[in-house]
């Protein structure tokens, strides 16, 4: 497995801890899997503030997706970059299919954890390569979940990969994370991911220089630290992670895009 694909364990490892601990996700299919694969992850990957933060991350995509599935039962739901997220046994609404992608490695290891059925399938998929695209089951419309991806591809393979959705299907609803190109600076030799072997990151300063041209629209931009998750936190902790991780300065390195088509 390589460096990429080993961020995987940083955020299964930041799920299972809150879950263990009763607050903003509840995830035992993370609780498992983490204790079963006990990857080795050290130093700023096991910050709680961080275990926090991927955590309400995770909730927002999640309620983003169920959201979306209020209005689109009978659509494609596709995760690309998957990882070992169980995000297909968090939500409450039902789709037609859910197809959960990632690089082969990845996914022979989900295979260990994870059941295919009628409606839940698992298919390997590099997001660098837009012709793969064509390999995902045909839909009218598609709900596409893009998250902790779009840093470790270049803007012009996002772009290949957001044209290849937009031509695959005809009504599409994206929500993607993105860097800044100030926050790859920033964190360059303070990121997390750097504790696993990855430092070549990718930023996005502006949601229309990637979807220029292509029926995708921005919609608006989220907050991946919404008030009603933050205030699941203690006092003392809740003050602190205002600090870090909310407001202007947060926004100026990491940002929550919606798009649609």
């Amino acid at each position: 497995m390589n460096e990429v694909n080993k961020t995987l364990y940083i955020p299964l490892y930041g799920k299972s801890k809150l879950s263990q601990q009763g607050i903003i996700l509840n995830d035992p299919s993370a609780e498992k899997i983490w204790k079963e694969e006990s990857f080795p992850i050290r130093g700023k990957s096991r910050s709680k503030w961080l275990a926090y933060n991927l955590a309400m991350r995770a909730r927002v995509f999640d309620e983003w997706t169920d959201s979306m599935l209020l209005h689109n039962k009978e659509t494609l739901v596709i995760h690309i970059g998957c990882g070992l997220d169980s995000r297909c046994m968090r939500i409450k609404n039902n789709c037609a299919e859910w197809v959960d992608c990632d690089l082969p490695d990845v996914i022979e290891i989900r295979k260990k954890h994870f059941q295919e059925n009628e409606r839940y399938h698992m298919m390997a998929l590099d997001a660098s390569r837009p012709e793969q695209i064509g390999l995902l089951p045909d839909c009218y419309t598609a709900i596409v979940v893009l998250e902790g991806l779009s840093m470790y591809l270049t803007n012009s393979q996002v772009r290949g990969l957001l044209q290849a959705l937009d031509e695959k299907y005809q009504e599409l609803h994206i929500l993607m994370d993105v860097y800044t190109e100030f926050g790859v600076r920033a964190s360059k030799y303070k990121n997390p991911v750097n504790d696993v072997g990855v430092t070549e990151l990718y930023g996005i300063d502006d949601s229309g220089s990637i979807i220029n041209g292509l029926r995708i629209k921005f919609v608006k931009e989220h907050s991946f630290t919404p008030e009603t998750l933050v205030n699941e936190l203690a006092p003392l902790e809740r003050y602190f992670f205002k600090l870090l991780f909310t407001g202007k300065i947060y926004r100026k390195i990491y940002r929550l895009y919606e798009l649609e088509a």
